[in-house]
């Protein structure tokens, strides 16, 4: 909980940290040839196959396992050592491109391997996550997350368009070779860059046994489990509203889209830089609920530039209100599980964005694309209010 003297932290602060700069290099590394190998992986599979709804499948594959690692497996982000586990996810990594390039896997081994290594991602990313506020305590934690942020819209963008010039210029097996080449890097980096902190928790049991109890006492705080729940929700039918855009908007659907990336970075960089502390917490309530209002606009049938706007806009909301949330959470999850909580946030906002898109798309099969984004940012404003106790400050919410 913040006190309203409590000094902001700078970006300055965050980026003059040694640890920082080598977890953000190797995050910025980690999503943007996430891109380059799920782009090549789904070029591989269409040039063997020529099927292109395997081609999409094999795409999408790379999101799926979080939601079985976010339900089984999650413990090992406290049991094991946190460099150990992030080095261990890049070596994965660079194991599983080479394989894809080389070892001349049949197409249903291709994509297995890369659903079977995936179930580990949400571990790999928790490991990370929850190594924050031991590096950068207080303020400097939540603009840390905010640069994760940030760095994870752009490097999504960035990686599609360097990954389509490498898959141009080498193939689908070069372009997975350059990517474990990158993994390779960053392993290397992490091993030099990082101090090698101890496990937070022993766990007791096996690990799916240990994941599944502390999923359930996590779930079982009222605290713990409201934070969660408006990490969660707004944000998925805002994305559920993007997954639109396409029928919408058809052929510039990408400059709605790459608007919404925009938004997403200058709503962090605005609420991050200007915001105190105690001002991030009171607008995550407003922020959260407003990032619906814009949607509520697609009522009028926009053209492509006013609904670009209309979705930078609420991004910019959508993004910006879950900073006012981090110190919360960290206060209220136990420290030796809280690798585990990360985990189990990001999990669980990656679900729950699948199904805001299925519940949208569902919406727009029942009525049309521009009232499905409205019926999503109607939602949107209505969970936010409903989750009012929980997006207000600690202090300021009614016992």
């Amino acid at each position: 909980m913040t006190t309203t003297h409590e000094r902001a932290a700078t970006y300055g602060e965050v980026f003059a940290s040694r640890e920082f700069r080598v977890l953000f290099g190797s995050f910025t590394l980690l999503v943007a040839g996430d891109q380059v190998k799920m782009l090549a992986l789904a070029a591989l599979v269409y040039a063997r196959t020529g099927s292109p709804g395997l081609s999409a499948a094999a795409y999408m594959l790379g999101f799926l396992p979080y939601i079985v690692g976010g339900t089984f497996l999650l413990s090992l982000a406290d049991r094991i050592r946190p460099r150990t586990l992030m080095i261990a996810g890049e070596l994965v990594r660079v194991a599983t491109c080479l394989l894809l390039a080389f070892a001349g896997l049949p197409v249903w081994a291709m994509l297995a391997l890369v659903l079977v290594t995936g179930l580990f991602s949400p571990v790999f990313m928790a490991a990370r996550t929850a190594l924050l506020p031991d590096l950068l305590p207080g303020d400097a934690f939540v603009l840390a997350r905010s640069v994760l942020s940030m760095t994870a819209a752009g490097a999504q963008i960035g990686g599609l368009a360097v990954g389509g010039g490498i898959l141009a210029a080498a193939g689908p097996a070069g372009a997975l070779a350059v990517t474990a080449g990158l993994s390779a890097v960053a392993a290397l980096v992490l091993r030099a860059g990082l101090p090698d902190l101890p496990a937070r928790g022993a766990g007791e049991g096996g690990a799916v046994r240990e994941t599944l109890r502390v999923n359930r006492s996590l779930l079982a705080d009222p605290r713990v489990r409201g934070l969660l729940l408006a990490q969660w929700l707004p944000v998925s039918f805002v994305a559920g509203a993007e997954a639109m855009f396409v029928p919408y908007l058809g052929g510039t659907a990408g400059i709605a889209l790459a608007a919404a990336s925009l938004g997403m970075a200058a709503g962090n960089l605005a609420v991050g830089r200007f915001a105190s502390p105690p001002a991030r917490e009171r607008l995550a309530l407003p922020l959260a609920a407003l990032s619906g209002v814009p949607l509520l606009g697609f009522a009028l049938q926009p053209g492509f530039a006013w609904a670009a706007l209309l979705a930078l806009l609420a991004t910019m909301g959508s993004a910006s209100y879950q900073l006012g949330l981090q110190r919360g959470f960290v206060a209220a999850v136990p420290e030796p599980v809280r690798g585990q909580a990360f985990g189990l946030a990001t999990a669980g906002m990656m679900t729950g964005q699948a199904a805001g898109a299925a519940l949208v798309g569902l919406a727009a099969e029942l009525t049309a694309p521009h009232l499905a984004i409205v019926l999503a940012g109607a939602a949107t404003v209505g969970c936010s209010l409903a989750l009012h106790r929980s997006l207000r400050p600690a202090s300021s919410a009614p016992a």
